[in-house]
């Protein structure tokens, strides 16, 4: 998404909204509702942070260590419930994705001192990552995108929702809550695949 500022600003109120919800989720629930909660959180106030516009906040070179760094951590946490499927696998391409952008868009904050650009405060001609990887990122986030708006479509209420988030009920089955509120999660999940849809595009 080459836009500017303005896009940026929007991409970082929507996806810090979206870890502030997920950030009060961790209050109920079952335990493995608060963790998977929390590892939004994180991952939606990371997406926040990294869509900064750079021409307001140019992130220092070690910025982007940090970031690839803690999601590493995050991908190393989430693998082995990802061996289990569902949502978890959804969290451990996710947090892989942000190492990837991280170490993508380090060398051309590093070398042009970053631009007035929206997305991982990149979009940049220096940017870049491995054309193919990033496509099929492209075309997992797309399809995670629709799945998990046809969740919300009127009629996905006449379909027990069995709260298992499992790879069975497709590409939003991924993001199947299983909260108070599955409407709510579900649309904040959204929000980031799109906004992760959106930054993977500024590659």
């Amino acid at each position: 998404m080459h836009g500017g500022a303005s896009t940026g600003w929007l991409l970082m109120a929507l996806c810090a909204v979206s870890g502030a919800y997920c950030l009060l989720r961790t209050r109920t629930g079952t335990p493995r509702e608060r963790r998977t909660a929390r590892s939004e959180a994180l991952m939606g106030f990371g997406m926040a942070a990294m869509a900064v516009p750079a021409a307001v906040l140019s992130p220092p070179g070690w910025a982007w260590a940090v970031y690839a760094v803690l999601f590493g951590a995050a991908a190393l946490r989430a693998l082995r419930p990802a061996l289990r499927g569902g949502h978890h696998l959804h969290h451990l391409v996710g947090s892989l994705a942000m190492v990837y952008m991280a170490v993508a868009m380090a060398p051309a904050v590093t070398g042009t001192g970053g631009g007035g650009h929206a997305g991982h405060g990149a979009a940049s001609a220096g940017a870049g990552g491995i054309p193919v990887l990033t496509g099929v990122l492209l075309v997992y986030y797309a399809f995670y995108v629709l799945g998990s708006a046809g969740r919300l479509l009127p009629a996905a209420a006449l379909t027990p929702a069995g709260g298992t988030g499992g790879v069975g009920g497709g590409p939003g089955g991924f993001g199947g809550g299983t909260d108070g509120r599955p409407e709510l999660t579900t649309a904040c999940r959204l929000t980031m695949g799109i906004g992760m849809f959106a930054m993977l595009l500024t590659l």
